[in-house]
Protein backbone atom coordinates (compact mmCIF):
# COMPACT_ATOMS: atom_id res chain seq x y z
CA UNK A 1 0.00 0.00 0.00
CA UNK A 2 1.07 3.94 -0.68
CA UNK A 3 0.81 6.46 1.36
CA UNK A 4 0.94 9.16 -1.64
CA UNK A 5 -1.96 11.24 -2.01
CA UNK A 6 -3.85 10.83 -5.35
CA UNK A 7 -5.43 13.90 -6.68
CA UNK A 8 -8.71 13.68 -8.44
CA UNK A 9 -10.39 16.12 -10.43
CA UNK A 10 -11.48 16.66 -14.31
CA UNK A 11 -8.94 19.15 -15.30
CA UNK A 12 -5.62 17.91 -13.50
CA UNK A 13 -3.02 17.79 -15.62
CA UNK A 14 0.56 18.62 -15.50
CA UNK A 15 0.71 21.59 -14.82
CA UNK A 16 -2.28 22.59 -12.34
CA UNK A 17 -1.93 18.90 -10.74
CA UNK A 18 -1.22 19.18 -6.64
CA UNK A 19 0.11 15.49 -6.04
CA UNK A 20 2.33 13.69 -7.86
CA UNK A 21 0.02 10.74 -8.75
CA UNK A 22 -3.16 12.23 -10.15
CA UNK A 23 -6.04 11.28 -13.00
CA UNK A 24 -7.17 13.07 -15.80
CA UNK A 25 -10.17 13.26 -17.91
CA UNK A 26 -8.83 11.16 -20.25
CA UNK A 27 -7.73 8.55 -17.43
CA UNK A 28 -11.71 8.57 -16.18
CA UNK A 29 -11.18 8.68 -12.00
CA UNK A 30 -14.78 7.40 -11.84
CA UNK A 31 -13.50 3.80 -13.52
CA UNK A 32 -10.16 3.36 -11.27
CA UNK A 33 -9.36 1.80 -8.01
CA UNK A 34 -8.95 3.73 -5.14
CA UNK A 35 -8.07 1.11 -2.77
CA UNK A 36 -4.87 2.01 -0.54
CA UNK A 37 -4.66 5.46 -1.54
CA UNK A 38 -5.54 8.73 0.25
CA UNK A 39 -7.46 10.26 -2.23
CA UNK A 40 -8.58 14.18 -2.74
CA UNK A 41 -11.98 14.28 -5.24
CA UNK A 42 -12.72 17.85 -6.44
CA UNK A 43 -14.98 16.44 -9.12
CA UNK A 44 -17.16 18.09 -12.16
CA UNK A 45 -19.93 19.98 -10.27
CA UNK A 46 -22.41 19.28 -12.65
CA UNK A 47 -25.05 16.45 -13.07
CA UNK A 48 -22.48 13.77 -13.16
CA UNK A 49 -21.29 14.31 -9.38
CA UNK A 50 -23.74 12.08 -7.75
CA UNK A 51 -21.88 9.70 -9.33
CA UNK A 52 -18.10 11.10 -7.69
CA UNK A 53 -19.70 10.74 -4.19
CA UNK A 54 -21.31 7.58 -4.77
CA UNK A 55 -18.10 6.75 -6.04
CA UNK A 56 -16.49 8.45 -3.33
CA UNK A 57 -18.15 6.91 -0.48
CA UNK A 58 -18.01 3.26 -1.90
CA UNK A 59 -14.10 3.28 -2.06
CA UNK A 60 -13.29 5.24 1.32
CA UNK A 61 -15.67 1.74 2.40
CA UNK A 62 -11.86 -0.23 1.01
CA UNK A 63 -9.12 -0.66 4.02
CA UNK A 64 -6.58 1.82 4.35
CA UNK A 65 -8.44 4.10 2.04
CA UNK A 66 -9.23 7.54 2.77
CA UNK A 67 -11.36 9.61 0.22
CA UNK A 68 -11.85 13.71 1.23
CA UNK A 69 -13.74 15.61 -1.14
CA UNK A 70 -14.67 19.91 -1.78
CA UNK A 71 -18.27 19.69 -3.12
CA UNK A 72 -20.67 22.28 -3.30
CA UNK A 73 -23.11 22.14 0.15
CA UNK A 74 -26.26 21.07 -2.12
CA UNK A 75 -27.90 19.18 1.41
CA UNK A 76 -31.26 19.21 -0.62
CA UNK A 77 -29.86 16.44 -2.48
CA UNK A 78 -30.49 12.53 -2.96
CA UNK A 79 -26.82 11.89 -3.34
CA UNK A 80 -26.22 13.79 0.08
CA UNK A 81 -28.91 11.64 2.17
CA UNK A 82 -27.81 8.57 0.37
CA UNK A 83 -24.20 8.56 0.78
CA UNK A 84 -22.68 11.52 3.30
CA UNK A 85 -25.58 12.16 5.47
CA UNK A 86 -24.56 10.56 9.03
CA UNK A 87 -21.94 8.05 6.61
CA UNK A 88 -19.08 10.87 6.58
CA UNK A 89 -17.28 13.34 8.29
CA UNK A 90 -18.81 16.92 7.06
CA UNK A 91 -17.14 20.52 7.56
CA UNK A 92 -18.42 23.14 5.58
CA UNK A 93 -16.34 25.93 4.47
CA UNK A 94 -17.05 29.02 5.54
CA UNK A 95 -18.06 31.66 3.40
CA UNK A 96 -17.50 30.98 -0.43
CA UNK A 97 -14.60 29.71 -1.94
CA UNK A 98 -12.44 31.73 -4.27
CA UNK A 99 -9.94 29.90 -6.74
CA UNK A 100 -6.76 31.21 -7.37
CA UNK A 101 -6.80 35.19 -8.84
CA UNK A 102 -10.53 34.82 -9.86
CA UNK A 103 -12.48 38.27 -8.98
CA UNK A 104 -16.09 36.25 -8.11
CA UNK A 105 -16.56 34.00 -5.22
CA UNK A 106 -18.52 30.49 -6.25
CA UNK A 107 -21.90 31.03 -5.89
CA UNK A 108 -22.76 28.52 -3.72
CA UNK A 109 -21.67 26.63 -0.07
CA UNK A 110 -18.92 24.47 -0.07
CA UNK A 111 -18.18 21.27 2.30
CA UNK A 112 -15.69 19.30 2.54
CA UNK A 113 -16.80 15.24 3.13
CA UNK A 114 -14.28 13.00 4.57
CA UNK A 115 -15.15 8.93 3.77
Amino acid sequence: MTNSILHLTLVATNSTKKCNKFYTKEDDGLSQNWGGETVFCNPPYGKEIKHWVEKSFNEGKKQNTKVVMLIPARTDTKYFHEFIYNKAEIRFVKGRLKFGACKNSAPFPSMVVVF
